[in-house]
């Protein structure tokens, strides 16, 4: 037999390195096992000569943003290190790698321009050259397609039921679901943590933090596991489930569970809790050493003045950045003048000296947060509306579909429109007059005059109308800023 009878193909003989990856969604959808997944992954890399030093796994992780997916960066960056680890990254199919196009593109170009590492899919075989390229964007593009069409039918699907009445979340601490579609009970255990919650602050007016931590002392725990935190007290307090309203993604509905609180017990302490303006970043009194603490404020640089009560002879508040020398110039007060200023400022007040003061909106904050996330739903919608006329020009949508769609989403376009609204006239309430701010003044001032009362409950009634304290060294005086919500 001549050397020309025999072609041997040398392609076959090369090794190359590879990683693995598998990825497997929350979503129900047809998807082979990790299992499953990576045995392919393993066959087709012995079948052609690649030696797999890794694979990666994505479990219950959906594939639409590569930031959320740690495994998938951490493979992204050993491959993109200098010791060019791999020549190519194995993967089942291209939607494992990533069902967003743009995100996909942006790193296959990265891997190969950069890195010379190729991404394979062993069960989606292309031709080479630029008809294999455009079969692989078409691929992208309809894994991508896919995706936003389950995840529509998978939220349909939850309106749906949601319009019937049934629940779309996991029970809220103090229930637990009774299975069958039936409605959750009351998990009695549970339920007293929130029954002490509730009464910590509607009877005794006690701050989300100091109910923290008063519940981590008696050796409660999250259903995770975690101690309590301030903000898993407030969204406890705020919850109307527990008033027996169910709402998700804008439906609501009066469930059939069990409901211990009262709607008029809960808009009372709603009523309570929005009448609370805090401004940002100050801690809740029961945080603190001293019921001035987090109020005083340093003249130079705007931080706070700690409370310093080791020296018993002359406690006071001292700038804890001029403490470790971050400015000139001291600002410091002792405890006696700091009280004293405060007495008689209220005295100027309630005895006729003019004042100015600003009207926080008690939801001034999240006001804010949401309507910023109305407008961000509103740039989405947008998007989706490109997306379901790409879909029709290119004949996968019929134009009953398409129209169907469309309507859909301008319908929520203008609930979207019709909240933002909502939110805008929420915003520009009538300012409360100067005998309202008085009548608390005088309140206040009775509060932190009487030796009886607590720290605790001075700083909250301090907190309701004081905004800040700036101590001015330069005039020595305190300049206070009020505030009525």
């Amino acid at each position: 037999m001549s050397d020309s009878d025999t072609k041997i193909d040398k392609k076959a003989f090369v090794t190359k390195y590879g990683y693995g990856y598998v990825r497997v969604s929350t979503e129900k959808q047809e998807e082979l096992s990790p299992e499953s997944q990576a045995k392919l992954l393993r066959e087709h890399a012995s079948k052609n000569n690649i030696i797999l030093l890794e694979i990666f796994y994505e479990v219950g992780i959906s594939g639409r943003k590569a930031d959320k997916r740690p495994e998938f960066q951490r493979m992204i960056s050993l491959a993109k290190s200098q010791e060019h680890p791999v020549d190519v990254i194995l993967v089942w199919k291209y939607s494992r790698f990533a069902r967003n196009q743009e995100e996909s593109i942006v790193y296959k170009s990265l891997l190969k321009k950069q890195h010379n590492i190729d991404v394979v899919s062993i069960s989606e075989p292309l031709v080479e050259g630029p008809f294999g390229s455009l079969i692989e964007r078409i691929i992208e593009w309809m894994d991508e397609y896919y995706s936003i069409r389950l995840s529509d039918e998978v939220l349909r699907g939850m309106k749906e039921k949601a319009l019937r009445g049934g629940y779309q979340a996991v029970p809220c601490l103090g229930y637990q679901a009774a299975g069958g579609g039936k409605p959750y009970l009351i998990n009695e255990e549970e339920y007293k943590i929130v029954s002490y919650i509730f009464e910590r602050y509607d009877v005794y007016d006690d701050d989300y933090t100091k109910i923290a931590r008063q519940i981590n002392l008696f050796g409660y725990r999250t259903r995770r596991g975690n101690p309590f935190e301030a903000r898993g007290i407030e969204r406890i307090l705020t919850n109307p489930f527990y008033y027996g309203l169910v709402v998700w993604n804008g439906y609501s509905f009066m469930g059939p569970h069990e409901a211990r609180l009262t709607k008029e017990q809960f808009d009372a302490r709603m009523k309570k809790i929005h009448s609370r303006y805090s401004p940002m970043k100050r801690r809740d009194i029961s945080a603190c050493r001293h019921w001035l603490s987090g109020l005083l404020k340093c003249g130079i640089c705007g931080s706070s003045l700690a409370y310093n009560g080791s020296n018993r002879r002359s406690p006071g508040f001292q700038c804890y950045k001029y403490a470790k020398g971050m400015h000139d110039g001291s600002s410091s007060i002792s405890e006696k003048k700091a009280i004293t200023g405060v007495y008689e400022y209220f005295e100027k007040l309630l005895g006729g000296m003019d004042f100015e003061y600003e009207y926080r909106t008690p939801e001034s904050a999240d006001l804010a947060s949401q309507r910023a996330s109305l407008m961000n739903e509103l740039e989405k919608i947008s998007s989706r509306e490109a997306r379901i006329r790409l879909a029709f020009e290119n004949g996968i949508d019929s134009l009953e579909e398409y129209k169907e769609n469309k309507e859909r989403l301008q319908r929520t376009r203008v609930a979207i429109q019709n909240q933002i609204s909502e939110l805008d006239s929420a915003a520009s309430p009538k300012k409360p007059s100067k005998e309202t701010i008085l009548a608390c003044v005088r309140n206040v001032y009775d509060v932190i005059k009487d030796p009886d009362v607590d720290y605790d409950t001075k700083g909250t009634f301090m907190r309701s109308i004081v905004e800040d304290i700036v101590l001015d060294k330069k005039s020595r005086q305190l300049v206070f800023h009020l505030y009525i919500s």
